[in-house]
């Protein structure tokens, strides 16, 4: 496995392109286009991308760990595809629509202001995870532990309670809305 430590990247194109196995520790990447590129089996530790687009990029058995992600395009990611140990994401400013967060742990993850539409987080763990001004329309929350998670400056979101667990979540009462949309009632 190749290693790269502490190495600001800029402008790259990786763009469907296969990129050999790597550990990328420390490193930053600026305004990199992955766009359908494969990182099948790297590893990011400690790395911070910005201004990046990781559309439909393969991330198949990929380490994330304390990755941030900032003004980044991640639409069609399939994150459970990343391999679950010591996985640590955060976001903010991202596009993740139509991104799949199907039974990935992700505890204590922040999201400030993401667009998150179509996004499914079937079975994952958000306990204690923040979803700042993030747009939900048409997110899927199924059999999901959302305890503690903070949802009350989220919007667009639809899920039925009594499928997920949300003991001490928080939401806005304009929020309220969506918990009880299965009973087809009028709020006003």
């Amino acid at each position: 496995m190749d290693l790269q430590d502490e190495i600001t990247f800029e402008n790259i194109d990786y763009s469907d392109k296969k990129i050999p196995r790597t550990e990328f520790i420390n490193c930053e990447f600026k305004k990199c286009n992955f766009s359908k590129a494969d990182l099948t089996s790297s590893d990011l530790i400690d790395c911070t991308f910005t201004d990046c687009n990781f559309s439909l990029a393969i991330l198949a058995n990929t380490g994330i760990k304390t990755v941030h992600f900032i003004n980044c395009k991640l639409i069609g990611i399939d994150f459970n595809a990343c391999n679950n140990f010591l996985f640590t994401a955060s976001f903010k400013n991202c596009q993740l629509d139509f991104a799949s967060f199907y039974q990935k742990k992700m505890k204590k993850t922040s999201f400030i202001d993401c667009s998150m539409k179509k996004v499914d987080f079937t079975e994952a763990d958000l306990s204690s995870s923040i979803l700042q001004n993030c747009d939900l329309l048409d997110a899927t929350f199924m059999h999901a532990i959302l305890e503690k998670t903070d949802f009350s400056t989220a919007f667009n979101y639809s899920f039925d309670p009594e499928l997920n667990k949300i003991k001490r979540a928080k939401f806005s009462t304009s929020g309220i809305a969506g918990l009880l949309h299965k009973y087809n009632i009028d709020i006003r």
